[in-house]
C-alpha cells in the first residue's frame, strides 16, 4: 500500500509539475555573436535555400553561415522585426521600411528597399513585424497595414484595417491575420473576409495558426489551444492549461512531426506532442540563453531556432544526442551507471541515485551511500556498489554495507567460481562469497596491498596495472588467500591515464599515448600488432580504453568517441567513430565511463550529469561545401573580395596571396565538419584534416593553381569536392611580348659576338703568330743557356778536379809529415849512438819546414774558394795567419787527427786550437764550429 501511495504522488507530481524534472534534453547550442556591432535582441529568424541563417536583429540583418556571423546594418540604422528569405532574396521590415537584400557577385549582401516607391503612402512610425510569402506575393504585415507586393509588376497594394492587426499567418495556401477588434480574416482575391470573431476566446492574441484535419488550431498567447471548426470553437489540450497559467506565450510553431514549440515569456519554451503532452521544457536554468522568446523557427535539418530576448539558440531536436544537465548540482560527477530491474542508476561523487528508466521523474538519492561512488556491478542478479567507504548492495532504492573495505574500485568475477567475486580496492584484493542468497566479505587476500584500479584474468594469472607504478602478474593460490608470485613487467613504458584490458583472447595495456599488445611469445608487450585482431584500428587507438558493462570496448580519443564493433566479413576489428570531441563530453579525465542502457543507447557520465547516446542514429548526410569568399592582395595591401562568378581568375604577378572562404552549414552540436585542401601545382598532397574554413596562400609564384577542398563529418568524407581554378600571371619581365624581344635582342647580341668572335680569332692568329716568333728566339735563348750551363758544368768539373787534386796535395802532404815525423822519432832514439846523424834530422827538419806546403797549400785553396779567407777576415779581423790556416783546414772537413801532422802538432793540441777558435769566433756551446766555417 505504501509502494502504491508513492507511486500515486508520483504520478500527480509529475502531471501538474509546471515543468518535468529528470530529463535528458537535446543539446542546445549558444550562438550569440560576439560583434560588439551586435545587439542582444533577436525578433525574426528564416533560412536559404543554402542553409544559411537571417536574423532580425536590433542593430540589423545577421547571417550565419554555419562558422560566422556577418552583420548588414540597415539604411535607416533601426531594428530589422521580421525576415523571410524567398529563393535567393531575404526581404525584412523595419523601422518605416521594407524590402530585400540579395548577394552581389562578392558574396555580400545589399539592400534594396520597396517601400521607397511609396514611403509617402506609409503610416507614421510604422513597423514591419510579419513577412508572408504566397505564390508571387510577399506580405508585409504593421501594426496597421498589409502590404502586398507582387514580384513580378513590382506593383504594392495596401490592405488597411481601423483598428490595427495582431499577427498574420500562412495556412497551407491561404493567408488569415487577426483584426485587433473584429477578428480572424481571411485574404481572398487581394480583399480581407471575416472568418470568426474570436469573441469564444475572449479576443486573445493568437500567436500561431496551423491547420489540423481541415480545421483550424489556435495557440493563443493566455489561453492555451483551440480548435476552429467552421463557427464552432472548441477547447483542446486542456491538461496543459495548468502547465501555461503562468506562461504568458510570446511565439509558437508547428513542427514538422506536427509537435509544438511554444516560446514564452520568462519560462523559456515548452515543447508539446501532437496531442498536447508537454516533452520536456527548457529554460535559462535548463540551458538557455535566456527566457524571453521572441520568435521560432525551424530549418530544413529539424533543428529549432530560438531568437531570444539575449541571442540567438539552436536545439538539435533530431539529435541522436540526450544530455541530462545536472546545472543544480543535484547528482554531481558521474563514474558510473547500471540498469538494473527497469530502474537507472547513477553513482556519482555524491552516491548512488535511481529513477525509473525511460521516465522523466527526477533521480532520488539512495540512503547511506553520501560520498564517492566508483563502480556499479550486476553480478547474480544483484546489483553491486563499489564505494569510497566500502560496498553495499543496492535494492530498489535500499542500500546495505557489506564490507568496510575502503575504496571498492571495481568487480570481477573469477573464472570456475560462480559463487565468488574479486574486487579491487583501495589497499589490495578482496573476495566476496555468496552463501545461499546472501553475500558477504570473505577475506582479503594476502601479499598485495597496493590500489588495484584496474585488473583483468589473463591466462590463469591476476593483471592489475597501477597507473603509477605500472603492471602487475599476480599469481593466487587455489583458495585465493593469499598471492604466491608477484612479477613487475617492465617491457612498457608508463604513461597517463593508463588502462589495462582483455579483448576476446587478447591483453591490452593503453594510455594517452601509446597502446601495448601482449606477446604470448615472449611474455612481453609490444607496440607491434602482428596477428592481431586490432591490425587494422592500431592507428586509431589513441586515448583510454575502456570496457563498457557488455564487455565491449571504447576509445575516448581527443576528437571522437570511437566504439570498437566486430566486421562482419572478416575477423578483424573495426572502429565506429562517433565526432563528439572532449571538449563537448566533457568526462571526468582518468575516470571516462560508458555503458549499455537499452537497445543502442549508451550512457556517457559527465562532469555535470550524463549524456544518452543513441549509437545506431549517428549517421551522417554527405554536405555541399559552399565558397563563400574569395579574396586577393599583393604585398602590404589590404584584401580584395573577388567575383565568386568569375570563372577564369586570372591575377597580376604582384597580386599573389588569395585566401578562400568556404562552409558547411552544420547546425548539430555535436557535429563538427573538418576540411582537407590542397592546391594543384603547388602542393601534391592533401593538408592534415581541420575544423578551420578559411585557407591563405601567400607569395604564389606564376602559374596555373587549381584550389580543393573536401570535407567529412564525423568517419564520412564528402564524394564531393569544391574546385576552383585560377592564373597568376606572369611579371612584365616575363610576359610572352618580353620573352619574344628578349630572343630578338638574344639574336642581335648572337650575331655581335660572332663577328666579336671572328675579330677576336683573327686577333688571336696574328697574336700566335707573333707568339710563335717570340718561342723561337727564346729557345735560341735557351739554346745559348744550354751552352752556358755546359760551360758552366765544365768548370764545376774543373773545380771538383781542382778540389780532388787539392785534396790528393793535402794527403800526400799529410802522408810525408806523418813518414818525416816516424823517421826523426826513429833518428832521436839513435842520436845518443850514432852523431852523424844529426845532419840528417836537420835534413828532415827542413823537409817538414811546412810554409812552402802551406803556400803551396794555401794557393790550390784560393783557386778553389778565393774568397773564402777574406770573407773570413772582414767578418773577423782579429783572427791570426795561423787562425786563418786552421780555419782553411777546417773548411776541408778535416778531422783533428788529420789536421795535427799538418801542423806538425800532436791531436791534443789541435783540439785546444778548436777551443780557442770558437771563442775568438764568438761562438756558442751548441753551435756546430766546422758548420759555421762552411757557411762564411
Amino acid at each position: 500500500m505504501n509502494y502504491l501511495r508513492l507511486l500515486l504522488l508520483l504520478f500527480i507530481f509529475y502531471t501538474n509539475c509546471p515543468y518535468v524534472l529528470g530529463q535528458e534534453l537535446p543539446p542546445i547550442e549558444d550562438f550569440i555573436p560576439e560583434s560588439t556591432e551586435v545587439e542582444s535582441q533577436n525578433w525574426s529568424i528564416s533560412q536559404g535555400d543554402n542553409k544559411y541563417l537571417y536574423a532580425g536583429n536590433n542593430k540589423g540583418l545577421l547571417e550565419f553561415n554555419g562558422k560566422k556571423w556577418t552583420l548588414y546594418p540597415t539604411p535607416n540604422k533601426t531594428v530589422i522585426r521580421s525576415v523571410k528569405v524567398v529563393n535567393q532574396k531575404i526581404y525584412t521590415g523595419f523601422y518605416m521600411n521594407f524590402g530585400f537584400w540579395k548577394r552581389d557577385e562578392f558574396g555580400n549582401l545589399n539592400y534594396t528597399s520597396i517601400s521607397d516607391k511609396i514611403k509617402e503612402q506609409l503610416v507614421e512610425d510604422e513597423q514591419f513585424w510579419h513577412i508572408i510569402h504566397q505564390d508571387d506575393r510577399i506580405l508585409f504585415q504593421s501594426l496597421n497595414r498589409i502590404y502586398i507586393y507582387n514580384t513580378l509588376t513590382d506593383v504594392i497594394d495596401i490592405i488597411d484595417t481601423k483598428h490595427g492587426i495582431l499577427g498574420i499567418f500562412k495556412v497551407d495556401n491561404s493567408v488569415y491575420f487577426q483584426n485587433t477588434k473584429k477578428g480572424l480574416f481571411k485574404i481572398e482575391n487581394g480583399e480581407p473576409v471575416l472568418v470568426n470573431d474570436l469573441s469564444y476566446i475572449d479576443n486573445d492574441i493568437i500567436v500561431h495558426l496551423s491547420l489540423v484535419d481541415d480545421d483550424l488550431l489556435l495557440i493563443t498567447r493566455n489561453n492555451g489551444f483551440y480548435r476552429l471548426s467552421g463557427a464552432n470553437f472548441s477547447k483542446i489540450f486542456e491538461r496543459l492549461e495548468k502547465s501555461l497559467e503562468k506562461n504568458s506565450i510570446f511565439s509558437a510553431l508547428r513542427l514538422a512531426d506536427g509537435s509544438f514549440v511554444l516560446g514564452t515569456i520568462s519560462e523559456g519554451i515548452l515543447i508539446v506532442s501532437p496531442n498536447g503532452a508537454i516533452l520536456y521544457s527548457l529554460n535559462q536554468y535548463k540551458g538557455l540563453s535566456n527566457n524571453t522568446v521572441l520568435t521560432v523557427f525551424e530549418d530544413h535539418d529539424n533543428n529549432i531556432w530560438l531568437g531570444l530576448d539575449n541571442g540567438i539558440n539552436c536545439i538539435n531536436i533530431t539529435s541522436p544526442v540526450r544530455i541530462y544537465p545536472d546545472y543544480r548540482g543535484k547528482i554531481g560527477t558521474v563514474y558510473t551507471s547500471a540498469v538494473y530491474n527497469e530502474y537507472l542508476y547513477i553513482g556519482s561523487n555524491q552516491g548512488v541515485f535511481f529513477k525509473p528508466l525511460a521516465s522523466d521523474q527526477d533521480f532520488e538519492f539512495i540512503q547511506d551511500t553520501n560520498g564517492q561512488v566508483w563502480d556499479l556491478f550486476i553480478y547474480d542478479n544483484t546489483l553491486f556498489c563499489g564505494h569510497d567507504s566500502g560496498t553495499f548492495i543496492i535494492n530498489k532504492e535500499n542500500s546495505t554495507l557489506i564490507s568496510d573495505a575502503l575504496g571498492g574500485w571495481n568487480f570481477k568475477t573469477i573464472p570456475g567460481n560462480p559463487n565468488l567475486l574479486l574486487q579491487g580496492t583501495y589497499n589490495g584484493l578482496v573476495v566476496f562469497e555468496k552463501n545461499g542468497d546472501q553475500w558477504s566479505l570473505r577475506n582479503k587476500i594476502e601479499g598485495f596491498d597496493i590500489s588495484c584500479r584496474y585488473m583483468e584474468f589473463y591466462q590463469d594469472y591476476l593483471w592489475v596495472n597501477h597507473e603509477y607504478r605500472g603492471v602487475y602478474k599476480l599469481s593466487l593460490n587455489q583458495e585465493l588467500s593469499k598471492i604466491q608470485t608477484i612479477k613487475k613487467d617492465t617491457s612498457i613504458v608508463k604513461g597517463d591515464n593508463s588502462n589495462i584490458v582483455t579483448y576476446d583472447k587478447e591483453l591490452l595495456y593503453t594510455n594517452q599515448q601509446q597502446t601495448y599488445f601482449y606477446n604470448t611469445n615472449n611474455n612481453t608487450f609490444d607496440k607491434t600488432v602482428q596477428d592481431s585482431r586490432f591490425k587494422q584500428i592500431k592507428e586509431d587507438l589513441t586515448g583510454k580504453i575502456i570496457k563498457d558493462n557488455r564487455g565491449n570496448l571504447w576509445v575516448f580519443a581527443k576528437d571522437y568517441l570511437g566504439q570498437i564493433t566486430e566486421s562482419q566479413f572478416s575477423e578483424a576489428l573495426k572502429i565506429n567513430k562517433i565526432p563528439i570531441p572532449k571538449s563537448l563530453r566533457k568526462e571526468m579525465l582518468g575516470f571516462e565511463n560508458i555503458n549499455h542502457i537499452q537497445e543502442e543507447t549508451f550512457l556517457i557520465g559527465t562532469t555535470k550529469g550524463y549524456i544518452n547516446l543513441e549509437v545506431s542514429e549517428f549517421k551522417f548526410k554527405e554536405r555541399d561545401i559552399i565558397l563563400d569568399k574569395v579574396q586577393v592582395k599583393s604585398k602590404d595591401a589590404d584584401f580584395k573580395a573577388i567575383a565568386l562568378s568569375e570563372e577564369e581568375l586570372t591575377l597580376p604577378s604582384k597580386v599573389n596571396t588569395i585566401s578562400f572562404g568556404f562552409t558547411i552549414p552544420e547546425y548539430d552540436k555535436y557535429i563538427i565538419p573538418e576540411f582537407q585542401y590542397t592546391l594543384e601545382g603547388f602542393y601534391k598532397d592533401w593538408s592534415k584534416w581541420t575544423t578551420d574554413s578559411n585557407i591563405i596562400f601567400e607569395n604564389l609564384p606564376p602559374g596555373d593553381y587549381t584550389f580543393k577542398v573536401r570535407a567529412k563529418t564525423g568517419d564520412v568524407i564528402n564524394s564531393n569536392e569544391l574546385s576552383y581554378a585560377f592564373t597568376i600571371d606572369r611579371p612584365w619581365y616575363a610576359s610572352t611580348i618580353i620573352i619574344i624581344a628578349y630572343m630578338a635582342v638574344l639574336i642581335v647580341l648572337f650575331l655581335l659576338i660572332n663577328r666579336a668572335y671572328k675579330e677576336y680569332y683573327a686577333q688571336q692568329k696574328s697574336r700566335i703568330v707573333e707568339e710563335n716568333k717570340k718561342k723561337l728566339e727564346l729557345k735560341q735563348l735557351e739554346n745559348e743557356k744550354a751552352i752556358m750551363e755546359l760551360n758552366n758544368e765544365k768548370l764545376r768539373q774543373d773545380i771538383e778536379s781542382k778540389n780532388r787534386e787539392l785534396a790528393s796535395y793535402t794527403m800526400s802532404i799529410i802522408k810525408k809529415n806523418e813518414i818525416l815525423n816516424s823517421i826523426k822519432k826513429e833518428l832521436q832514439k839513435s842520436e845518443k849512438q850514432q852523431k852523424g846523424l844529426k845532419g840528417v834530422e836537420r835534413v828532415i827538419d827542413q823537409n817538414l819546414n811546412n810554409k812552402d806546403d802551406w803556400k803551396h797549400f794555401e794557393e790550390a785553396l784560393n783557386n778553389l774558394d778565393k774568397d773564402f779567407l777574406k770573407r773570413l777576415k772582414a767578418k773577423h779581423p782579429d783572427l791570426t795567419p795561423n787562425d786563418l790556416r786552421f780555419c782553411s783546414f777546417l773548411r776541408l772537413n778535416l778531422s783533428s787527427k788529420e789536421i795535427a801532422p799538418l801542423l806538425n802538432i800532436s791531436v791534443r793540441s789541435v783540439e785546444i786550437k778548436r777551443y780557442r777558435l770558437r771563442k775568438k769566433l764568438n761562438l756558442d756551446h751548441s753551435d756546430n764550429l766546422v758548420n759555421y766555417i762552411l757557411e762564411v
